[in-house]
Parts: structure tokens; C-alpha cells; sequence
């Protein structure tokens, strides 16, 4: 399956999109040298879901996505948001 970017997924839809999850994921998986396909068997999911994930697919299931983070020892969690200075 191709690298490509998720079709819609832009950092200009999404500004904070440099620092995501799916960009984390595509990194330490190449300085792991793994491919996709290789990811995906070790976290139990389909290729797929490690082709939406690097490509910033914004509905994934959060099991899933942990499973993947797992492989690299990390896991969803709570952070603080970004304050939106339009809201004040």
C-alpha cells in the first residue's frame, strides 16, 4: 500500500497537524525500519489502519490507534488542549 496522505487530511485544515499522532507513528516507524504491513502485524491490525493513521485519517477507533502506539511503548492520554484566544 502507497504512503500517500489521506485524502482531506491537510495541515491546513488541520494546523497542528505537524506534531500528530499519525506523523509520530510514521516516524518511529521508519527509524524502526518497519513498513506498514510489518507495523500493522506487530500491533494485531490490518495494514489499513496503519495507512489512515501516518495519513491523518481524524475517525479512528482509540483501541486501534493504541494498539499501534503500544508497539513504540506510548498510549492515548489527557494532555491540556491549546487555549483558543478567539474564545475569551
Amino acid at each position: 500500500m502507497s504512503e500517500r496522505r489521506h485524502k482531506g487530511a491537510t495541515n491546513q485544515e488541520h494546523p497542528h497537524r505537524d506534531d500528530s499522532i499519525g506523523e509520530f507513528v510514521r516516524s518511529r516507524r521508519r527509524t524502526e525500519r518497519l513498513s506498514q504491513r510489518e507495523l500493522a502485524e506487530l500491533a494485531g491490525v490490518g495494514p489499513r489502519v496503519v495507512w489512515e493513521l501516518e495519513g491523518g485519517k481524524p475517525t479512528l477507533r482509540m483501541d486501534v490507534v493504541n494498539a499501534v502506539l503500544r508497539v513504540f511503548g506510548k498510549s492515548l492520554g489527557i494532555v491540556d488542549a491549546a487555549r483558543n484566544e478567539e474564545a475569551e
